[in-house]
């Protein structure tokens, strides 16, 4: 299978990079600077990402150009390109003011390959302290702003390209087209990823894989666990044993819903409800970590106790996402790896370990959804915390305050389940994701008929984003926060105000704790 292979630098926007590819029905890699593969014959073109680094800090990320210029089509993008410079006789030197935010092409080489198609004065964005000041010896200029003259650049008689702006991001307007027109004119892409063949590949795959053994997956209610058991489930049937634990902070009705969503799609689920050992666990724990780590730990009790009862089980299968499993760079060059499973199971149980969806991206997942048939609800449902309600409540837990926060949680929900914004669109679909956190540590005063109330504050949050690594407060309309909190103080008894959460990530995150 042809591949795109992205060398991480350490950007922010090194998975963004990758997404932009895999839109183009390219698949691609996103692996550490250091780690090019050698001998991989599927290997089409390479692209390299930015850095928080310059070229000159002396901890900054550097390969031997030499080891793939020549064999591939290459694209440096910002530090990548400075870097190319700087190794092969460049010059890269501090900009005189930081060159960041929006710029346009005051000049382009129509004719280049990588500006096939653009605008004149198309939109790019800049974000970078050093600047390419002299090319090496037989590269040439291949684009301008007003204020950043080596724009881009390509090497003569070489398909080895740089630029200095971020194509990745929404604001470089015709970025998208730069990116294809290497992907696929440069690199000769045959644009053959999609969610169809992937259903197809994998499908053949886990078969081969699986053979007749027995697998059992966790389900958690979320779009990627319940793709992976749908997608399992058209290669091994009822050799499949779904185990759903619900350990009572789930949304309103949830666990409900989302069993009778399983079985219309045919799935063999255990449903546990185990709420009961969940709460008295947590009797009087306060704090966001400990809060987590009892809940992981029971979680974990809980699944080996139901898994132990499918003896011929041989693999556990995850639904396991690519930016789950990207090796990811820090400013000290370590390479921190976060892989997320199922709390950890223990080895005496030797399950071996099945993950369909390793390879793709979030956006990836709902369409290979669609593509399953599944339903709507499943596939758009926003991102929820393991810990669910837990970690939305802020001090200690009790099934009253859950259920304070379910009834507050589902007004709001189903509201913006049913909200048509003016363009059309759900404004569920126009977020990210979205709940209400229950300040149970804090009690406001309030007047309700002719009584005084002394009740607690509910926080609404909705933010936008594309992948949950950066995203913004999202600016709902008047009239639909008006109306939200209204039936939230009339109909949620403990509850007597509402407030707006407008923190963007970073330097808050998404959840409260």
């Amino acid at each position: 299978m042809q591949k795109i292979i992205i060398l991480d630098f350490g950007s922010q926007t090194t998975q963004l990079i990758g997404r932009r590819v895999r839109e183009l029905d390219t698949f691609c890699e996103i692996l550490p600077y250091n780690k090019f593969p050698q001998d991989d014959p599927d290997v089409i073109g390479v692209i390299l990402s930015g850095s928080p680094f310059s070229v000159y800090d002396p901890e900054a990320f550097k390969i031997d150009l030499a080891q793939i210029r020549g064999r591939y089509p290459i694209l440096g993008i910002c530090y990548g390109a400075q870097f190319m410079s700087h190794t092969l006789g460049g010059r890269v030197e501090p900009a005189p003011s930081r060159e960041y935010g929006r710029q346009h092409l005051v000049s382009f080489e129509a004719e280049n390959p990588l500006f096939k198609g653009f605008d004149k004065g198309s939109q790019v964005w800049m974000s970078h302290g050093d600047t390419i000041t002299a090319l090496p010896a037989g590269f040439r200029t291949i684009a301008s702003t007003e204020s950043v003259s080596n724009a881009a650049f390509q090497a003569e008689g070489d398909k080895l390209w740089g630029v200095q702006f971020h194509p990745e991001v929404f604001h470089s307007v015709q970025g998208s087209l730069l990116l294809k027109n290497f992907v696929v004119d440069v690199c000769g892409s045959r644009q053959s990823w999609s969610a169809a063949s992937f259903v197809d590949t994998t499908v053949a795959e886990l078969k081969e894989q699986l053979g007749n053994d027995r697998v059992i997956l966790g389900l958690s209610g979320g779009v990627d666990s319940s793709v992976a058991a749908v997608l399992l489930n058209r290669a091994i049937g009822d050799r499949l044993t779904c185990i759903f634990v619900d350990h009572g902070m789930l949304r309103k009705n949830e666990f409900k819903q989302v069993m009778e969503d399983y079985q219309g799609l045919g799935l063999h689920v255990i449903g546990v409800d185990a709420s009961g050992k969940f709460f008295a666990d947590l009797a009087g724990v306060s704090d966001p970590e400990q809060k987590r780590k009892i809940i992981g730990r029971d979680f974990v009790e809980v699944f080996n106790a139901e898994a132990h009862k499918i003896t011929d089980a041989k693999w556990l299968a995850q639904g396991t996402i690519y930016p789950d499993r990207i090796e990811s760079l820090n400013i000290t060059g370590k390479v921190i790896k976060s892989h997320h499973n199922v709390g950890g199971l223990p080895k005496e149980m030797h399950l071996q370990l099945c993950e369909p969806l390793k390879w793709l991206f979030k956006d990836e997942v709902r369409r290979v959804g669609r593509q399953l048939g599944m339903p709507e609800r499943l596939i758009t449902r926003h991102p929820f915390p393991g810990p669910g309600l837990a970690v939305r409540i802020l001090g200690d837990i009790t099934p009253e305050k859950v259920r304070i926060l379910q009834d507050a949680d589902d007004i709001y929900i189903r509201a913006m389940r049913e909200y048509v914004c003016e363009d059309g669109e759900i404004l569920y679909n126009k977020i990210w994701q979205a709940g209400a956190i229950l300040l149970s540590t804090v009690r406001s005063v309030g007047v309700m008929g002719d009584e005084r109330t002394y009740e607690h504050p509910v926080a609404l949050r909705a933010v936008t984003s594309t992948d949950a690594m950066t995203a913004d407060w999202a600016h709902l309309p008047y009239d639909f926060m008006a109306r939200v909190s209204t039936d939230i103080i009339n109909h949620v008894r403990g509850v007597n105000r509402v407030c707006y959460d407008i923190s963007s990530k970073p330097p808050a995150t998404i959840e409260w704790e």
